[in-house]
């Protein structure tokens, strides 16, 4: 079917896709696994290449295959985390799946289906049986998996994963292969753990061939797995995506600098032995232009990065630049914006969508627009103006007036007010853009007003809110950790600015003293400030029930500062010194932040908040006497408490005893629960 840009072929891709007859282009069919050139189409969007006459021998459906008799199978395309049910290998592109239950296959074996029976395995001396259910048992080839389809002797009880005992490779004669890459000695089929002198890994690409099947030459050490032998990389190449000139593939084992994202490598690579050019083979696959989570704009790659980056430091892990080895660039950006390639493709910083070709579409992100010089119509209430009143007109802090945004309490800095209902909103929550992007999503984020005040959990700081939000998908975050963005410079470490650095470690706050793994971290040597979001968008200053004055935020006392015993005015607990906390000016107080701020902070007063299947108002603690809480039995000493609606005296002093009350009546009515599935379901 022809399509506008290509051939449209329904059965393979979703994309149109164009004839195709590169010759250097081998062994990357989507169907055949096997190291030959063909006229074909390709998808330059997706990378995605079938043979013409693999494409002619491909079916959309298979009804009756010995490996899954009872239904009928689906060519569907799929990516990421499938894997093959037969033999666990990777699905690439295509692959037959089962509509009716859990089941995919590979083309691969779809094509070379296991037989029935086999009545000459090596390792066992009678006939093995195909069992045609998925089963749970350990295998006796002790291969370390736990289920898969299997082969069973009917005369012991001995059972064997399908992938251990049937090979088609080794059974199409390959037991003995001539390799294209390895020239001088025949490379023998072995199965189980390799020799002890080899380091157990393949020599292309680098995957452990521990308990499985590999090819061998004991002669030269060299190692393939069988994907490698049945699939083999190209040995040269042109790809002037990667490289001007024509790349020849070198399987040595010896130590280079990849000109693509600087990094040394001692395995496989590809070489231009006209000028010097040496690369990765996973990196002959970077996408030319992307989006990182962390930049505004779009970067590009570039072969060498140039002098403009001699000076420059990578945008993810703030680390210094080669300028003369290839990277990303932003050319928006003066003097330059530069990226490790490493480290712009990462899983936690690039969403893996190439944007080469993909026209770069201007939107509208400014959340109000300007009427005059103090007033402003803004997105979230365009049925007034708001009007600005600066910090120093007189109001100094005003409990009952909320800034919609944030929920905080207005006051102590300027802010938006409407002229006709009770809106506000902080200068700075106003100004948050309608979309942008965060370091902890790789997809940019919309600003949602929340106009039914759904109560959210906030991804980077863990806080309850009903304000507006940034989201995407589940990743939810309340405007103050959404507004976060690098440098981040905070008052408690001044001097020097935060990043948030990939990481999978976790590392304790400085502020809390709590372990966490979404941190903004110092990147001076020895210096190892480390802040979580939690403490980050703690307010500076607040005001509370138990003093007169504003309160201020401490960031803790040095150890031979610290004289004596600090204790709570509000908890009349000790508290530690060493750990932030809020104290007046004249410093007799010095209150915990829990205390002070509660878990109810983020909840907008005299609203309702939906949590746990309940419904509950959100009430300000500044009655004369205060309730007790029905879970805890404590007089509710938080700024804001939670009532129960539909009752008269349900009270609960936070959101963490409203979760534990829930918890306890969910079990009491389903004994036989699953907690995990609760947890899920309060986070939702």
């Amino acid at each position: 079917m022809e399509s506008e840009g290509g051939v449209l072929l329904p059965l393979f891709h979703e994309h149109p896709m164009m004839p195709w007859n590169d010759h250097m282009r081998k062994g990357d069919c989507c169907e055949c696994f096997e190291p030959q050139s063909d006229d074909g189409y390709y998808c330059k969007r997706c990378d995605f290449f079938v043979h013409k006459k693999c494409g002619d021998e491909i079916s959309e459906f298979i009804s009756d295959h010995p490996s899954h008799p009872d239904h009928t199978l689906r060519l569907q395309e799929k990516r990421g985390t499938n894997v093959c049910d037969i033999c666990e290998r990777k699905i690439q592109n295509l692959c037959y799946s089962c509509e009716v239950c859990d089941f995919d296959m590979d083309l691969h074996c779809a094509k070379y289906p296991p037989p029935h029976v086999i009545e000459n395995f090596e390792k066992h001396p009678h006939k093995l049986t195909l069992v045609k259910e998925q089963t749970v048992f350990n295998c006796s080839a002790k291969c370390e998996k736990t289920s898969e389809f299997s082969y069973k002797c009917e005369e012991c009880d001995v059972v064997f994963h399908v992938e251990c005992v049937w090979h088609p490779e080794a059974v199409e004669h390959l037991i003995e292969v001539n390799h294209i890459h390895h020239s001088l000695h025949p490379l023998k089929f072995l199965t189980g753990d390799p020799p002890n002198y080899s380091d157990g890994k393949c020599r292309h690409c680098g995957r452990k061939v521990h308990k499985e099947l590999f090819y061998h030459c004991s002669s030269c050490n060299f190692t393939l797995d069988w994907r490698c032998v049945v699939n083999p990389p190209p040995q040269s190449l042109v790809d002037l995506k990667a490289h001007d000139h024509q790349l020849t593939l070198l399987p040595r084992l010896d130590s280079f600098t990849c000109n693509a994202c600087g990094l040394d490598g001692v395995r496989s690579r590809y070489a231009c032995f006209h000028c010097g050019f040496m690369i990765h083979r996973e990196c002959l696959y970077l996408p030319r232009v992307i989006n990182i989570n962390r930049h505004d704009h779009r970067v590009a790659r570039t072969t060498v990065l140039g002098e403009g980056a001699i000076n420059s430091v990578c945008g993810v892990c703030r680390k210094k630049v080669d300028w003369t080895y290839g990277g990303f660039s932003c050319h928006k950006c003066p003097p330059g914006y530069v990226v490790h390639s490493k480290c712009a493709t990462s899983f936690d910083v690039w969403n893996e969508k190439e944007l080469e070709g993909v026209p770069e579409e201007e939107e509208d992100i400014e959340p109000y627009v300007v009427i005059d010089e103090n007033t402003i119509q803004h997105f979230s209430h365009k049925e007034h103006y708001l009007r600005r009143i600066h910090g120093n007109d007189g109001i100094l802090y005003e409990e009952n007036k909320r800034c919609s945004a944030c929920t905080n309490p207005i006051g102590l800095q300027s802010f938006y007010g409407c002229l006709d209902c009770d809106f506000y909103l902080h200068q700075n929550c106003a100004g948050c853009p309608k979309m942008k992007r965060h370091v902890l999503c790789n997809e940019r984020l919309i600003l949602l007003i929340n106009e039914e005040l759904e109560h959210f959990n906030c991804y980077a700081c863990g806080k309850g809110s009903n304000g507006f939000m940034y989201k995407h998908g589940r990743v939810k975050l309340d405007v103050l950790c959404g507004s976060i963005s690098e440098p981040f410079v905070h008052p408690s470490h001044p001097h020097h600015p935060l990043y948030n650095i990939p990481t999978e470690e976790k590392e304790i706050c400085n502020g809390c003293k709590i372990e966490g793994r979404h941190v903004l971290k110092c990147i001076e040597v020895d210096c190892g400030f480390v802040l979580c979001f939690k403490c980050a968008t703690l307010p500076q200053v607040v005001k509370n029930r138990v003093e007169d004055h504003p309160l201020s935020l401490c960031y803790g006392e040095e150890e031979e500062e610290a004289s004596g015993k600090y204790w709570c005015d509000i908890c009349e607990k000790e508290t530690n010194p060493k750990e932030w906390f809020y104290t007046c000016k004249d410093h007799m107080a010095s209150l915990h932040t829990k205390c002070v701020l509660g878990d109810t902070a983020g909840l907008m007063p005299r609203s309702k908040a939906k949590m746990w299947s309940g419904s509950y108002e959100v009430v300000l603690n500044n009655s004369v006497t205060r309730p007790f809480c029905c879970y805890c039995e404590s007089r509710c000493m938080y700024p804001i408490y939670l009532k129960f609606l539909g009752t008269s005296e349900t009270y609960f002093c936070s959101t963490k005893c409203a979760l534990f009350l829930f918890f306890i009546q969910s079990m009491e009515r389903n004994p036989e629960g699953n907690i995990d599935d609760m947890l899920q379901k309060s986070m939702d």
